[in-house]
């Protein structure tokens, strides 16, 4: 039986040191800037994207992982003798899927599966680690995807951002929309869900919306157990370390990471967002 390698793309931003420990290849989505293009997480990193973003005159762009990025990684696997399995972000919120599926159209004798997670950020990353730990412990193919598919109904990701000028601007901000145009300071909650960025309701300061995240994810979690817990957040690293401590605490995490978004999932929430990422119940 062959094994089972695991990619997936930049969104995900799942820590390194987990992805050297179970062998996880990552697709780095694209940034553009100006005349620059950057592969995400590999060309730049969140601290020095914060950085030039903060006084940067022209704002970024994004770009989904290129179909012969896909190819290249795929190749590289088939003559490993590997049988690949891509857990992406949603369909909905980038074409990455559709370019994997492309670069997979070179491959008709190679088993290459696709699993379009619905979801981005942390969320997605508890799919990949679960499917790359079976994978590690000998599962095959079918049973990495079954895996994957089985966690996307155990993942969520709710977030709140300081404005929605980014999401706006970038086109991704879904049924959020019904969130603009509200008083200066109030502080939007949003969730992905269905593939979607949705908005959820509006708090009035920083610190209710934190406190709010925690009261979200323990809704979603609903006491189903074991849990795993992921914070994510664009140069905000005080709260985020705040809201993982106080939520590992209060839901008896077995798995706690902290988490950055990439710059690529930052040039669309913008700075200061913060988010809980949840894996519950397997």
């Amino acid at each position: 039986m062959k094994k089972v390698a695991i990619i997936t793309d930049s969104t995900a931003y799942i820590p390194d040191e987990l992805l050297k420990k179970y062998s996880i290849q990552v697709a780095p989505q694209v940034l553009i800037w100006g005349n620059e293009t950057f592969l995400d997480g590999v060309d730049i990193l969140p601290n020095e994207f914060y950085t030039r973003l903060a006084s940067a005159k022209v704002m970024p762009s994004t770009s989904q992982v290129t179909p012969n990025y896909f190819k290249k990684q795929f190749q590289s696997l088939v003559e490993q003798d590997y049988d690949i399995l891509a857990i992406l972000i949603g369909n909905n919120l980038s074409g990455t899927i559709a370019s994997a599926i492309q670069a997979k159209e070179d491959f008709p004798d190679s088993s290459i599966e696709i699993v379009d997670s619905n979801t981005t950020a942390m969320a997605l990353g508890f799919m990949v680690l679960t499917s790359a730990r079976a994978a590690i412990d000998g599962a095959n193919l079918v049973d990495c995807k079954h895996i994957a598919e089985t966690s996307a109904n155990h993942v969520g990701v709710v977030f709140a951002v300081d404005t929605l000028e980014f999401l706006h601007r970038g086109g991704r901000i879904g049924g959020a929309q019904r969130l603009l145009g509200t008083a200066l300071k109030m502080k939007p909650i949003l969730e992905v869900t269905g593939g979607r960025v949705e908005g959820i309701e509006r708090v009035r300061t920083r610190s209710k919306s934190l406190n709010r995240l925690v009261e979200l994810v323990e809704e979603r979690i609903n006491g189903r157990s074991p849990v795993h817990l992921a914070t994510l957040h664009a140069n905000s690293y005080e709260d985020a370390h705040m809201i993982l401590d106080t939520s590992s605490e209060k839901f008896n995490a077995i798995e706690s990471i902290f988490s950055e978004v990439s710059p690529v999932i930052g040039t669309h929430a913008g700075p200061g967002t913060v988010g809980l990422a949840f894996l519950a119940g397997i």
